[in-house]
């Protein structure tokens, strides 16, 4: 003969509590920003990927050569007739060096069959640069390329 009640008091449906609901667009505002200071990044570092070794490169007219397939050996004189061998701007190699230099490369790069590019100041007499070029004949490379600048204008 008891009587029993139910705990709780509110009879009837419960309201449902709203969780988190997956959103349906994506935030693309972390993408645009991480975007944009990777271009300013290549923006400020491309300049300074072009050369290793400042020159002021004689200007001439004509057509560019078309670029070759593999990276080239680039053997530079400054203006102070100081020989460089690739971007290395710290080092400058003795001209006696320079055939001894460029087999080793050759050699590691598979052969004397390599282009090479000698990049020569303007301020930088013609003979200096005849010197480095006959050093490189004599080691055994054929395949030498001067490298200048194309006018501008007409």
């Amino acid at each position: 003969m008891g009587m029993t009640m139910k705990s709780g008091g509110r009879r009837g449906r419960r309201r449902h509590i709203q969780r988190h609901q997956p959103m349906s667009e994506i935030n693309v505002t972390p993408f645009v920003d991480v975007m944009l200071v990777l271009l300013i990044i290549f923006m400020v570092a491309a300049p300074l990927m072009t050369s290793g070794i400042p020159l002021d490169l004689p200007s001439v007219k004509g057509k560019q050569l078309a670029a070759p397939k593999t990276q080239p050996v680039v053997v530079s004189v400054g203006k102070d007739g100081q020989v460089f061998l690739g971007e290395e701007r710290k080092r400058a190699i003795k001209l006696d060096e320079l055939g001894a230099k460029l087999q080793a490369v050759a050699k590691s790069r598979g052969g004397k069959d390599e282009a090479i590019f000698v990049r020569g100041d303007k301020a930088v007499s013609y003979g200096h640069v005849a010197q480095v070029m006959a050093r490189i004949k004599a080691a055994g490379f054929s395949k030498l390329s001067l490298v200048t600048e194309l006018e501008s204008g007409g």
